[in-house]
Parts: structure tokens; C-alpha cells; sequence
């Protein structure tokens, strides 16, 4: 009997989650923690097998731990938690937004973003990878992808914020009647209604689909408010904290930074390796929904999961050298963004704008160090990183 613990709301541990997920991927492929009732998977090729069977393994009930445990009633509309064929519905509407065509389209405009938040730092000594970059440019880049004002924006990235927001140590509250805030937008989609553009709200206004029940129709002003909260949320907070982790990681690498910044097509992949290496959403959570078997242990009926992803990044059955971060690693094979049906409608975005954030960083400050004593963690109940990275140009 293995004696690892492992609580994804303990400080201590949150610090440095590697050397415990390790121990749990060698001791106890399948951890039950009795204190707070949840299941667990720790390697690669479970964590897998689980995203991608959302039949036994349902997000109906959310995909935070917390909100699984409280057995909440989602509205209609909250698509990321749905499962087929409700989901395959409302995330094709969605999904809209995010094709090839719209990211390549957004390009130039995430770089205009990226330079007016850099471009006035950049006479000075020191910038923050989080207050100026990461709290910023996500939110305007999904604001004129959706379609929210600029002057309300700042209330919508305050309010994913807050509602992520648990006491350092303890799990989220979470209400029985859990929900996505559409509240904030509805002033401003009955605006569109008679002033149209070219954004996702006009065209979720006025797209017809086929429903679960064969009936050919247009979204309700309420699934469309709540469809608004959970893209601007899931835009935010996860994108946002990236930008921390590029900061600390690449001051940590300066070899690796060298390269990139002499050979710009090196980007991609090191965007693709900083999102395995310390992903925003280290974990992901589902409602078990018949008894099933891994490792000769069985996970009961009306279990919660956690599906650790950031401990099957580093699995070491499946990548080599898994806790060394390298640029030059073959991308594609960690579950950052999940897997199968619920895999994340918003990658293109993040990776456009990790991307793009990441070359105008060089641009301008190719040398940096990270000031640690003054950095900021921020505890949320969903998301590791940071709420504030400073760093000292060189």
C-alpha cells in the first residue's frame, strides 16, 4: 500500500506537483484520496483513454472537481459541460469562431494587441509578463473576436477571475445551482440585435441549427448569453497565465531563448513544449458513470475523477525525458488541451496568441531575468500560474 498523498487544493504541493505526480504514476496509477472523496489518474495512457470515451466518463455534471462533487444542474448552453450529442450541437456553433480561416484573419490584429501593450515598456528596465501581457492581450483578443466593448471588458476578466477564486488550501464553493454569469452581456446583445457586425454575437444572433430534437431554429437569448460567459472565461484565465510561465521558463532556459531568438520558425514548437511542460490546467475532472477498471482497481459508479494533465505530460512511459523542457521536442502528444470530443474549441486562439506574444517579447526585450521574490501565485481552483511574473530586461 502506497503511502503518496496527493490534494490538488494543498499549497505546499501546488508549489512543485512533479515530484508527488511521479510517485503517484509509479505507487498509485489509481489514487483514492478518502478526505476529499475523488478519484484519480495520473498516467499519459489513462488520462488519454478517459478523455476520450466521454460515455462512461461524463463532463453533464462539469469538468472542475469541485462542481462534480456538488451534482450541479447546468443550463442549457454550458457546452463544455455536455456531453454528445447535445455538445456536438452547440460546440459546432461555437466553433465558428475559431476556424483556420477567422485565426489566420485574427493575425494581424493579435500583433497590433501584443505591440500596444509592449510597445510602451519598451524604453524601460522592467516589464510583468502577467499585468502587462497576460492580463491583457487574451482579453481584448476574445473581446473583438466575441464581440464585448472595450470599455467592458475589464469587468468580464475581473469576473472569470473571481469566480476561480478558492481560500489557498480549501476546495471551491460551489453552489447546487451552479452557473455561467450570461448576465454580463445582456445589455449589450439586445444592443446588437438592431446594430449588427462582424463578430460571434451577430452571428450566433441570426444562425439557425438543428437541435437535439430535429427542430430547425435559432439559439434562445438565453443559450446565447450563456454560450458568451463560458468563451469569454475559458479565453482569460487559462491564456492568460501561459504568458507567466514563458516568462519564468524561458528566463530559466536562456540557451534555449537564445535559439528562438535568432530562429523564429523555432516558435511553435516551444510554444507546443511550454504548454506540456507547465500547463495552465494541470487537471481536469469527470463524473464516472458505471463502474470501470484500471490497473486491476475498480473506480466506482457516481465517482468523481480527477484526470491529472499536467502529470501525464511528464509521464515518463510516454515522453523521454519528460522533466526536461526542451524546444526541440516533438509536438503534439501532450493533453493540455484535452482530448476527443471535448477537446479545446480555443487552441487555435491560444497558440495564435502564445505565438505571436512570445516573437514580440523578443522583439523587444531578448534578454530577460525573472524577479521570483516579487512574483505573485495565483490560487485558483482550476488554473496554476501566476498573477504577476516580473521581469528585469538585460
Amino acid at each position: 500500500m502506497s503511502d503518496v498523498y496527493y490534494d490538488p487544493w494543498d499549497v505546499g504541493i501546488d508549489l512543485d506537483p512533479y515530484p508527488v505526480y511521479r510517485r503517484l504514476r509509479d505507487q498509485s496509477p489509481v489514487y483514492y484520496n478518502d478526505r476529499h472523496d475523488f478519484w484519480g489518474l495520473s498516467r499519459w495512457e489513462d488520462v488519454d483513454a478517459v478523455l476520450r470515451d466521454p460515455r462512461t466518463f461524463s463532463s453533464a455534471k462539469g469538468d472542475i472537481l469541485e462542481v462534480v462533487k456538488a451534482d450541479p444542474v447546468m443550463p442549457p448552453g454550458v457546452f463544455i459541460n455536455e456531453d454528445p450529442p447535445l455538445h456536438t450541437i452547440h460546440r459546432a456553433l461555437v466553433g465558428r469562431a475559431f476556424l483556420p480561416k477567422q485565426m489566420k484573419a485574427l493575425e494581424h490584429k493579435v500583433r497590433a494587441f501584443c505591440a500596444a501593450c509592449l510597445d510602451p515598456l519598451a524604453d524601460g528596465a522592467d516589464f510583468d509578463f502577467v499585468l502587462d501581457l497576460g492580463a491583457e492581450l487574451p482579453m481584448r483578443t476574445i473581446g473583438m473576436l466575441v464581440g464585448i466593448p472595450d470599455a467592458d471588458q475589464p469587468t468580464v476578466r475581473a469576473h472569470a477571475h473571481r469566480v476561480l477564486r478558492n481560500t489557498p488550501g480549501e476546495p471551491l464553493p460551489v453552489r447546487k445551482d451552479h452557473y455561467f454569469d450570461g448576465d454580463l452581456f445582456k445589455d449589450y446583445v439586445a444592443w446588437r440585435v438592431n446594430n449588427p457586425s462582424d463578430d460571434l454575437i451577430t452571428e450566433l444572433l441570426h444562425v439557425e441549427f438543428a437541435d437535439e430534437t430535429g427542430t430547425t431554429r435559432r439559439l434562445t437569448t438565453g443559450e446565447l448569453l450563456i454560450f458568451l460567459a463560458v468563451i469569454a472565461g475559458a479565453g482569460v484565465e487559462t491564456t492568460g497565465r501561459l504568458f507567466g510561465w514563458m516568462g519564468k521558463v524561458l528566463a530559466e532556459h536562456p540557451d534555449q531563448r537564445t535559439e528562438i531568438t535568432a530562429d523564429r520558425s523555432l516558435i511553435p514548437g516551444a510554444i507546443e513544449e511550454l504548454l506540456r511542460y507547465e500547463p495552465p490546467g494541470p487537471h481536469v475532472a469527470r463524473y464516472v458513470t458505471e463502474n470501470v477498471d484500471f490497473h486491476g482497481q475498480t473506480i466506482p459508479t457516481g465517482s468523481a475523477l480527477l484526470l491529472m494533465l499536467a502529470s501525464a505530460n511528464r509521464d515518463e512511459r510516454k515522453f523521454d525525458d519528460p522533466d526536461r523542457f526542451d524546444i526541440h521536442r516533438r509536438a503534439g502528444s501532450h493533453l493540455s488541451f484535452g482530448r476527443g470530443a471535448h477537446f479545446c474549441l480555443g487552441s487555435p486562439l491560444a497558440r495564435l496568441e502564445g505565438r505571436i506574444a512570445l516573437d514580440e517579447v523578443l522583439n523587444r526585450f531578448p534578454h530577460w531575468d525573472i524577479d521570483l521574490g516579487n512574483a505573485r501565485r495565483s490560487r485558483t481552483s482550476t488554473v496554476r500560474g501566476w498573477d504577476s511574473m516580473p521581469a528585469t530586461v538585460r
